[in-house]
């Protein structure tokens, strides 16, 4: 492809697209430029289609190059290695974004690889990353023809910022990452502060005009010849002796309300036909049967739902499954929580820890240390299958991020409440929206736990079945009508307003009256799960679990940081060693003092405090002789701080020896009486009396 630069202004911010200079040997690849942060982007597919499988193999790679933002990568190997979450969860974005516009039936290995290649530390690169991979999908040869573009909406002060830089962003409400086509949506990303349905509504409109904009201007680009997909022609004979018996099978199946018994009645039905056909059918492949059998499945099912109003397990539009809430069944936890909706199930447990155990996060943007953690985990039991613990997936971490975003509003500051906090939901059985039992849990756990969370936050997925003019919102949706739908959309929230929202959309069309019908049902489905956690527990508790550590915090000026770490350490080493806790300073004078033990806590509290604060002469002190010398003693009276009694300082009366007098570790009281030229500090046992 011959080189071609152009650019697009999107509210007063250009993007700098070059095509053809760089990476030519792929199917596609660009380079966009935002700032002085630069993308790029590049895509391949394999010459033929994976045979036997029936979804579209796509990976998604976004990384960071360290080097793009003048950085040396940390640990031991000084290389980037594995995808940090940060690095995952971008690539989840682009994956979400592009994957419903592939045609249905394409089956070649596609990769797209996305690389910052420069960072000014202002603009974030996901939004260049999301517009570098439609442009080199859409002017390769790969059979991707409706480009996609993608915005981020922040909210200042009541008013709404497209492309918000990151120093912008800290001051915004609202963080909205929406991806979509000239007509339509596709993806759409949220985290907020208690935002309300409209108003969420209206950054939902401004993303949707921003991103047709761009997506236009996509569509003006030059494109290679594109590969042509045709969907798969059966054997018509073979169609019509399996419609003629599998559609009423489909129609009893679809209606069958457990999970277990639905699944096991339709693949033993699959099991049977199979079979059978075999033998009249000898050269089709089992897999031409299965797509048969699916597309009938799949249209059962979403015409019981569009013609008969009914959904498989029975429950109406708006109804939630059984809710089942617990607190407290983990004694050793400092705080849990079992949440059951339906088939769901999410053990949440909360742990509690001291400033030290903020995760270090190092990544391109900056190193920082993250207090508050989620950690989502997803075994293959919840769901009965025979699946081996391989580590943590992407779809685990895009689940753990999301329910992490919707209590994260909610924590108490830090100076509030400075523990580090560690939530963990182990889901333990799922059938739909395990994410949202996650967030419901984790709130229910925080509580428990006597975290003082500003309200209870409670989520639910909802789902949408659309044909023509024929469409239905589903409430609390299960595994089954997540699969058959036409679009994910899950909720978070209080009582005030909205704190997350994730949205995948496979369908074109979706209008702002449907996105605000689904907006309000959601918000009715949350209230009523609100209700339900409430019967429990209406507030967090006001005491912390025995088992939680105790912490204590104090401000030194910044100027006594040295003195309270003394030379080597040795100082905040002692107090640390004697009193049994562990003592974490930051650089503006905030001093944490954690411990397993109240009174060694309380002890080094005191100890800190001592070192702020400045020798006043005339004061009287209680101290400690820590040194005893022929001309007089050596006596601690405040932490880190040493002051000589003079032998004639001792007694009234006169001290010959002062070993006769006084012993190493005895407690004097004493008064400060004078601080010299030198900054000697010189005490008096006789002027105390």
């Amino acid at each position: 492809m011959e080189y071609l630069k152009k650019e697009v202004e999107v509210s007063g911010k250009k993007f700098e697209v070059e095509i053809g200079k760089v990476a030519k040997q792929a199917s596609g690849a660009c380079t966009v430029r935002l700032g002085d942060t630069i993308v790029l982007a590049t895509v391949v597919a394999s010459k033929e289609p994976k045979e036997g499988i029936d979804f579209m193999p796509l990976t998604v790679d976004f990384r960071e190059k360290m080097y793009a933002a003048g950085r040396i990568p940390g640990g031991f190997f000084k290389r980037e290695a594995k995808p940090r979450d940060a690095e995952i969860l971008v690539s989840r974005l682009i994956d979400r974004s592009i994957r419903p516009l592939f045609p249905e039936y394409w089956r070649n290995d596609t990769q797209v690889a996305v690389w910052v290649l420069s960072f000014d530390g202002q603009n974030k690169a996901d939004m260049p990353a999301i517009l570098a991979a439609s442009i080199a999908l859409t002017i390769s040869n790969l059979p991707f023809t409706t480009p996609i573009a993608s915005a981020r909406i922040g909210r200042i002060g009541g008013k709404l910022v497209v492309n918000p830089t990151l120093e912008e962003l800290e001051k915004s409400d609202l963080e909205l990452v929406v991806s979509g086509t000239q007509d339509a949506l596709t993806m759409v990303e949220a985290g907020a502060k208690e935002v309300s349905e409209s108003e969420m509504l209206e950054a939902l409109n401004l993303a949707k005009e921003t991103v047709g904009k761009v997506s236009a201007f996509i569509d003006t680009l030059p494109k290679k010849e594109k590969i042509k997909i045709e969907p798969p022609k059966y054997n018509e004979a073979l169609k019509a002796d399996i419609e003629a018996e599998a559609i009423s099978k489909a129609e009893q199946g679809v209606t069958i309300k457990e999970k277990e018994e639905r699944e096991n009645f339709w693949s033993d039905y699959k099991k049977d036909i199979k079979a059978r056909l075999a033998e009249k059918y000898p050269e089709e492949a089992p897999a031409t049967i299965s797509a048969i059998l699916e597309d009938i499945y799949y249209k059962k099912a979403r015409e019981l739902v569009l013609n008969k109003k009914v959904r498989t397990d029975g429950r109406g539009f708006e109804e939630i499954r059984p809710i089942a809430c617990e607190t407290g069944l983990l004694p050793r936890a400092h705080g849990s929580a079992l949440f059951t909706r339906g088939q769901t199930q999410a053990l949440a447990s909360v742990t509690l820890g001291s400033v030290g155990d903020k995760q270090i996060i190092d990544g391109m943007e900056s190193e920082y240390k993250e207090r508050f953690l989620l950690h989502y985990n997803f075994p293959g039991f919840a769901t009965g299958e025979a699946k081996g613990d391989r580590g943590t997936s992407r779809r685990e971490i895009g689940h753990g991020n999301l329910a992490r975003k919707a209590l994260l509003p909610l924590l108490p500051s830090e100076d509030e409440f400075g523990y580090t906090i560690r939530i963990v939901s182990d889901i333990l059985e799922s059938n739909g929206s395990s994410s949202m039992a996650s967030v419901c849990g984790g709130s229910l756990a925080l509580f428990d736990a006597g975290v003082p969370v500003k309200a209870a936050c409670a989520g639910v997925a909802m789902g949408l079945i659309k044909e023509d003019d024929k469409y239905a919102i589903l409430t609390d949706i299960m595994g089954m009508e997540d699969h058959l739908g036409d679009m994910d959309f899950k909720v978070t929230g209080t009582r005030k307003g909205i704190t997350a929202l994730q949205m995948d959309i496979k369908i074109s069309g979706l209008t702002t009256e449907l996105m605000s019908q689904a907006l309000e049902q959601a918000k009715r489905g949350r209230f009523f799960i609100l209700d339900k956690m409430e019967t429990l527990i209406q507030l967090p508790k006001t005491t912390l679990s025995d088992y939680a550590p105790k912490m204590a915090v104090t401000q030194i000026p910044p100027k006594k940081i040295g003195e309270l770490i003394g030379p080597g350490g040795k100082n905040i080493k002692k107090i640390q060693e004697e009193n049994e806790v562990d003592i974490d300073i930051d650089d503006d004078g905030r001093v944490s003092i954690t411990g397993a033990n109240a009174v060694g806590v309380n002890a080094a509290l005191e100890l800190v405090k001592g070192i702020a604060v400045e020798p006043e002469v005339g004061k009287i002190y209680k101290a400690r002789i820590v040194k005893l010398m022929a001309f007089g003693a050596f006596a601690e009276f405040l932490p880190g701080k040493e002051g000589l009694i003079h032998v004639s300082q001792i007694s009234d009366s006169h001290v010959k020896n002062v070993e006769d007098v006084l012993k190493e570790g005895q407690e004097v009281m004493v008064k400060l009486t004078e601080i010299d030229k030198q900054g000697r500090l010189n005490l008096s046992m006789k002027a105390a009396k």
